[in-house]
C-alpha cells in the first residue's frame, strides 16, 4: 500500500487538488469514475497510455484507505 500511495499526488495547483496520478492530471475520481462506467483497466491503458496497471491499482488502494478512515459523526440537537 505505502509504494502505491507514491503514485498519488495532491497539489492544489493540479486538479483544484484532487488527488491525482503522479506526473498527470488523471484523478483518482477519474479513474473510479471510468471503472464504475465498465471500463476495464486495458480499455482505460488503451484510451490513456501514460497510465500503468499499478496506477490504476494505486487509485483503487487510496479510494479504500479513504473509505477505511472515513468517519461519521452524528449531530443531535438538544431540545
Amino acid at each position: 500500500m505505502k509504494e502505491l500511495s507514491l503514485l498519488i499526488t495532491v497539489n492544489p495547483e493540479i486538479r483544484f487538488g484532487k488527488p491525482c496520478i503522479q506526473g498527470t492530471r488523471i484523478s483518482v475520481g477519474d479513474i473510479l469514475g471510468w471503472l464504475s462506467a465498465g471500463m476495464s483497466t486495458k480499455e482505460i491503458i488503451e484510451d490513456y497510455p501514460e497510465l500503468q496497471e499499478v496506477h490504476i491499482r494505486a487509485a483503487l488502494a487510496f479510494a479504500a484507505n479513504r473509505d477505511k478512515i472515513t468517519k461519521v459523526f452524528i449531530h443531535e440537537a438538544v431540545a
